[in-house]
């Protein structure tokens, strides 16, 4: 067990982060135990902790009588810099005990410039950094989440990568590793589980490249490793296990409350959304199952919000009785339900008014595009009507305040369109003067953030290029000086941090040696502004000799081997074709919900039925 004496813990900030034995941790007896799992988020405490698919594995993982699954954040800089001048090796919470006593630590990937912070952990850890030199000995490092769906930047770093939804194949490969503990056998462990389905283990293939750059050639390299890798989905999710308690923090979280997954996969075929491709299809809990789950959480943690969870959650086919249940059930305790993000056209006045009966929380719209063209481009399905009808009843009903997000960057995007954004926030904010005095609150706020698109794997974008610094800029410009109303604040994303997403979001194999190079620089923490250093990483790819350019501003032929064109999300690629030619024509692709648009998830992986939703439609 490591000791953090007092006095190390009195010159850091928030030391909450770093002590663990919070209400509802999970303590087992290491000793009684057959396999100690290690869930590592690359990032700090109070993110790692907001994150439901941690909570959901941590969850899933200790139901096993054999297993104990830790947590391990990544320490901010004032902690890393007194554990490492102290000597103290990186540790779990619960037991306190250092990462390289565990047989397996499992990160998941939310976001590509998190990545030197993989590296930063295992180091602080004493372990290897590469796979291919890491000794029998030490801990077998896996990954998982949906930046895993490009596994390839941190293909020597990660012995192997978990594709699709982890509940169910975690327990697959801690089966087989139970044969093989002890045993000296790594190799061997690693070419069994790659035959578990949504098991990638990159070592067990060879990349050859033409002499363009491009890739020639992805395979096994032996004949029973198979040559697609096929993520894995749970059919039935009504029943799929779900975390009856909560761990509370000592200290505030990014989202410090109750949450409630409603459904995942999405409809909408947005074309810029990556989430809405890989999680197909969509699969509901019932009514019954969320209001059970919201009573056993709420109980176990005295939080009084209730968040609703999903990608889409208007979405969810009983949206309005769910709301109306829970707010009937726990109003009286002062408990309020909240939803992250409302879709615009999915928007209801009645819905509003059930939120606001307890408290009234933020209202956040993602409209994405500011013109109709652009809406069209991206499969947005939304009209500026109804944009302004659901703003104008908002205000109806109260709120002064209103947060508005849209992207930047988008492909077949004029600066006019950035432009629009800016005039659809004025008309917004003359919704708000159409309300009478006497009824509208005070104080109007109108939130307008925009962020730099970055085309995704497995999105129709996939092959489009990121839309270069100057023309990002003059948009920006463009949104900035079209603003004439005091009451719009105008918020703006950093394009050297979407650049360097965007080069590991495209990038192959050739990143990774760029990645150890930048750690080895001292990049860490890159998602986090005062931290991020593009210089650190133009001085790493240099001396290794790759081309940044070549991933992020290349536009690539529909012929292209790409970097994760191994994997089979269960959404037929020439689908994802089509939906990129209608973007360049803005020809819209209608809602799944409302009839099937043939991208092959039902045939391929659902053997007929899509959609399951909680109610008949």
């Amino acid at each position: 067990m490591v000791k953090v004496s007092d006095d190390i813990l009195y010159k850091v900030e928030k030391p909450s982060r770093y002590i663990g034995g919070e209400l509802n941790e999970i303590i087992k007896n290491p000793k009684e135990v057959d396999i100690r799992f290690g869930f590592c988020f690359p990032d700090v405490y109070e993110v790692g902790m907001s994150h439901l698919g941690s909570r959901i594995l941590y969850h899933t993982i200790n139901e096993r009588q054999d297993t104990y699954c830790e947590r391990v954040y990544a320490p901010w800089p004032d902690m890393e810099a007194e554990l490492r001048k102290n000597k103290i090796p990186l540790y779990a919470l619960e037991s306190k005990d250092p990462i390289n006593e565990f047989n397996f630590l499992g990160f998941t990937l939310q976001y590509e410039m998190s990545y030197t912070n993989i590296l930063n952990m295992l180091d602080m850890g004493g372990i290897t950094l590469r796979a291919s030199e890491r000794g029998e000995g030490e801990p077998i490092i896996m990954a998982g989440g949906p930046c895993a769906y490009n596994p390839e930047p941190l293909y020597d770093i990660v012995d192997f990568f978990e594709l699709g939804e982890g509940e169910e194949i975690m327990n697959d490969v801690l089966d087989v590793y139970k044969k093989y503990k002890g045993q000296g056998k790594k190799k061997e462990f690693l070419r069994e589980i790659s035959k578990i389905r949504g098991v990638y283990v990159p070592s067990l293939y060879d990349v050859f490249y033409n002499e363009d750059g491009t890739i020639k050639e992805f395979k096994p390299k032996y004949d029973d490793v198979p040559a697609t890798v096929k993520k894995r989905i749970i059919p039935d999710f009504n029943n799929v296990s779900y975390p009856d308690k909560f761990i509370v923090p000592y200290s505030e979280i990014v989202h410090d409350r109750v949450i409630l997954e409603l459904f995942r996969g999405c409809t909408n075929g947005c074309r810029f959304c990556q989430a809405g491709m890989i999680y197909r299809p969509v699969r509901e809990k019932s009514r019954e199952t969320l209001i059970k789950q919201a009573d056993q959480l709420l109980k176990a943690t005295g939080y009084d919000e209730i968040s609703l969870s999903s990608l889409s959650t208007c979405d969810y086919s009983d949206i309005k009785g769910l709301v109306t249940d829970l707010i009937a059930e726990h109003a009286k305790d002062n408990v309020s339900v909240a939803l992250p993000s409302i879709r615009v056209d999915a928007f209801s006045v009645d819905l509003l008014k059930e939120m606001q009966k307890v408290r009234k929380s933020g209202l956040t719209f993602a409209p994405e595009a500011g013109s109709q063209r652009m809406r069209d481009v991206i499969n947005k399905g939304l009209t500026e009507e109804r944009i302004l009808e659901a703003c104008k009843n908002a205000f109806d009903s109260g709120w002064s305040s209103l947060k508005l997000y849209f992207m930047l960057g988008l492909p077949y995007e004029e600066v006019q369109d950035a432009r629009e954004i800016a005039m659809l926030a004025e008309k917004i904010v003359a919704k708000y003067f159409e309300v009478p005095k006497e009824k509208r609150n005070k104080g109007l706020r109108v939130t307008v953030s925009t962020s730099i698109l970055v085309p995704k794997p497995f999105t129709p974008f996939q092959w489009a290029p990121m839309d270069k610094p100057e023309s990002v800029n003059e948009k920006i410009n463009a949104v900035r000086d079209t603003i004439k109303s005091k009451a719009i604040n105008y918020n703006y994303h950093a394009q050297a941090t979407s650049y360097m997403e965007a080069v590991f979001a495209r990038g192959d194999r050739r990143l990774c040696d760029v990645l150890i190079k930048a750690f080895e620089k001292g990049a860490r923490f890159d998602g986090w502004s005062q931290y991020f250093s593009l210089d650190t990483w133009k001085e790493a790819m240099a001396e290794c000799n790759v081309d940044g350019d070549f991933y992020a501003f290349r536009e690539r032929s529909y012929d292209e081997i790409l970097p994760w064109d191994f994997i089979d999300i269960g959404v037929n690629k020439k689908y994802i074709q089509a939906e990129n030619e209608k973007a360049k024509s803005a020809e819209l692709t209608q809602n799944c919900r409302k009839g099937c648009t043939g991208c092959g998830i039902n045939v391929n992986f659902k053997e007929g039925k899509c959609f399951n939703g909680a109610i008949s439609n």
